[in-house]
């Protein structure tokens, strides 16, 4: 069975039809799935997902896009749902530095920071794991995740990850995950396709980041993504690293559960 470690069938793309998809989900070898937080809104309706479904998890974190949404009160509420029964990590928190010349409302740097090492602090704080949003901070996100590994943060997985070999070995030697999803099937890959070559299978997860990042082939059909379209990712990973496509399926699913702490 597959484990898809980062969904968000929280989004409207799902209104029309998201009960009978999740309910689907095992008959489509998707096994469990983590649905990770990005508002306040999505970390409650995660929750709420992760209650109402034995295979589904929940993730509860506030994206470096929405850190608009914190103040006291607010991450009062956010430290309150992170202690439900089924929020298995605290995400998907980190920094984005892409688009400033595009969004208006985009949260400045200084303020993601402050509010990326504020839920790096959580997670410490309730020994749980953090999935890691990076793009276009590649060092900045670096040089607070080792200072938070020094500060005892129990583990990551660096969400879609997107840049080279050389910092996957960086978070790989700290202990930390890889999470690999639709973008692997992408043409012109040629460093995740390295990573996923040299990387470790033992710290491989498979994600979908649905409704985005739609693999290829249903791209060209499909434009929202779903769990069950991970077998053309795995496929993918297993014909780089030469090995079957139920290895991988297999690895990851275990992989998944040892990050998440999942143990039944």
């Amino acid at each position: 069975m597959i484990f898809d470690t980062h969904t968000h069938y929280d989004d409207e793309a799902y209104d029309a039809d998201r009960e009978a998809l999740i309910e689907g989900l095992p008959a489509a070898g998707v096994g469990r799935i983590c649905n990770i937080g990005s508002t306040m809104q999505a970390v409650r309706d995660s929750v709420r997902l992760a209650a109402k479904y034995p295979y589904v998890f929940a993730a509860a974190g506030i994206h470096p896009d929405e850190v608009g949404e914190l103040n006291a009160e607010t991450f009062a509420e956010l430290k309150e749902l992170a202690l439900s029964p089924k929020v298995v990590a605290v995400g998907e928190i980190g920094l984005d530095y892409h688009g400033y010349e595009i969004y208006e409302n985009k949260p400045d740097k200084e303020s993601q920071k402050y509010w990326f090492q504020k839920q790096l602090e959580l997670a410490i704080g309730l020994g749980k794991p953090v999935v890691i949003h990076s793009r276009n901070a590649a060092q900045d996100t670096m040089e607070m995740m080792q200072q938070a590994k020094a500060d005892g943060l129990s583990c990551a997985v660096i969400h879609c990850y997107s840049y080279s070999w050389e910092m996957a070995k960086q978070y790989l030697d700290m202990g930390f995950y890889i999470g690999i999803g639709g973008v692997l099937t992408y043409e012109g890959q040629k460093k995740l396709t390295k990573t996923v070559m040299e990387m470790p299978l033992d710290r491989l997860l498979l994600e979908t980041d649905c409704p985005y990042l739609t693999p290829v082939p249903v791209r060209k059909e499909r434009e929202r993504n779903y769990s069950a379209y991970l077998t053309f990712v795995r496929d993918r990973i297993a014909e780089i690293r030469g090995i079957s496509p139920e290895e991988v399926e297999a690895a990851a699913f275990e992989n998944a559960c040892r990050f998440y702490r999942i143990t039944d």
